[in-house]
Formats: structure tokens, C-alpha cells, sequence
């Protein structure tokens, strides 16, 4: 399972939010750029990268500095926020990014997501951000009214390979990530679920390995030092 440190970005700094709320941030670094350097000398290969202002405005906010991220990193960056037509996914793709995320795109029209899956294959993931069972849009700020397993269903069906999925209601709360859903996820056998939202312990870690999820995104945790992320790598043994 890949184990996945995750920076948020707001204004060019590394925050965190508590459950999508943007009147919740918490800054962690003025220097995105350093903190991704640090999870590389600590062994990660792998990164995610959201750009929370471009979520919200479905602008490329915070480019300049994600560009420099993935170009200064020395790691496998995926990166979402913002990206909503054709012409974006192609900015970071051609800015050196391994993945690129949909999710309000695809939310809202699934022939875009069908047309860019056929396309990009595992270059494109679809961010699924759940809130209250449905699927969330536009930085979290509105919803399909669509339920979220059932979304990566239909995602499946259409080709989509990677999903990243994040329950809204335990982002950044440290209070466990929701592993009931993805031990449902799991059994979508076309898709590689990535679980990203409140993973905070070792033992869930360990959990969402033994269900086959493909990769897991590691946020407030590794912030607030409840995880050690050498010992969360050797655990999700790189695959």
C-alpha cells in the first residue's frame, strides 16, 4: 500500500483544515516547498498536493508554488484542486506531476470524467470528498446529493481507475478515519482507492492494508506528530 503524505495549500503556505471548513485553518508552514523535502528525506517517494484556494475559486491558485514542489521534490506528486478542464490537467502534467485529480468536474459532468479516464488512464484520479453520505463539490462548499459509494461505482463503470476518497466529517479531526467505507470500497475490484480523511493511528494503517486499499494520505497526523512517518512507510511496504 502506498503510504501518501499529503499538503494542503492556502496562499502559498502548507495548512490544515477541519472538516473542510475554510474558517478552520490551521497554518503549518510558510514554506510548502520544505515541508515536501522533509517527507522525502524521511523516505517518502510518493506526495499529494491540493490546492484548497483553487478547490473553492476553480481557479489554479496556488500553480507557482505547487509547480516548484513538484519540480524541487525529487518525489511522485498527484495533485488536485481547482482542475476542472482539460486544459489544467495538461498544465501539471506537463509541470512534472505523476496524477492529476478531477473532482467537481467529474461530479458534475461524468462524460468529462469518462473522456479523461479513456484518456489519461492512471494519470487521472477522481477525488470522491463525501459529506454527510453525499458527494461534496466546489471546495466542499456544495453537493451533488449523490451518495459517495455509489458514485465510485458508477466511476468504475465508466473506466476510471484511481479514486481518492475522503470522508469530510473526519478530515483533519484526528479522531479515526472511516473504515468502514472502504472496507465497502474495497470491493469494487476495478478501482485502486486511495483513503484519505482522519487516518491517525498506526493500527488503522495496518487495517486498510489487510483490505487491499491501494494507498492511504496521510495529513494532520504526520502535522500534529501522531504518526511517525518512517514507521507508517514501513508498514504499507511501498505497494
Amino acid at each position: 500500500m502506498k503510504i501518501i503524505p499529503g499538503i494542503d495549500i492556502i496562499a502559498n503556505k502548507a495548512v490544515r483544515l477541519e472538516k473542510g471548513d475554510y474558517g478552520k485553518v490551521t497554518e503549518y508552514s510558510s514554506d510548502p516547498v520544505n515541508v515536501a523535502r522533509a517527507f522525502r528525506e524521511a523516505g517518502a517517494s510518493e506526495l499529494h498536493v491540493v490546492d484548497l484556494d483553487g478547490a473553492k475559486t476553480g481557479s489554479l491558485e496556488n500553480l507557482d508554488i505547487i509547480s516548484r514542489i513538484i519540480r524541487e521534490s525529487g518525489m511522485n506528486v498527484e495533485v488536485g484542486g481547482g482542475i476542472r478542464t482539460e486544459e489544467r490537467i495538461n498544465i501539471y502534467l506537463e509541470a512534472g506531476a505523476v496524477r492529476v485529480i478531477i473532482g467537481t468536474a467529474a461530479a458534475e459532468n461524468i462524460a468529462f470524467a469518462r473522456d479523461m479516464a479513456e484518456k489519461y488512464g492512471d494519470a487521472l484520479a477522481v477525488g470522491v470528498d463525501v459529506k454527510n453520505g453525499a458527494v461534496a463539490t466546489r471546495g466542499w462548499l456544495s453537493d451533488t446529493g449523490e451518495n459517495g459509494v455509489d458514485f465510485c461505482g458508477r466511476l468504475a463503470s465508466i473506466g476510471v481507475r484511481h479514486v481518492i476518497y475522503t470522508d469530510i466529517s473526519k478530515d483533519g479531526m484526528l479522531s479515526g478515519t472511516n473504515l468502514e467505507v472502504y472496507r465497502t470500497l474495497s470491493m469494487i475490484n476495478e478501482l485502486k482507492i486511495t483513503a484519505s480523511g482522519g487516518i491517525t493511528s498506526v493500527d488503522e494503517i495496518k487495517s486498510l492494508r489487510e483490505m487491499g486499499i491501494w494507498g492511504a494520505i496521510l495529513g494532520k497526523a504526520l502535522y500534529a506528530g501522531r504518526i511517525d512517518l518512517k514507521e507508517a512507510l514501513k508498514l504499507g511496504g511501498g505497494e
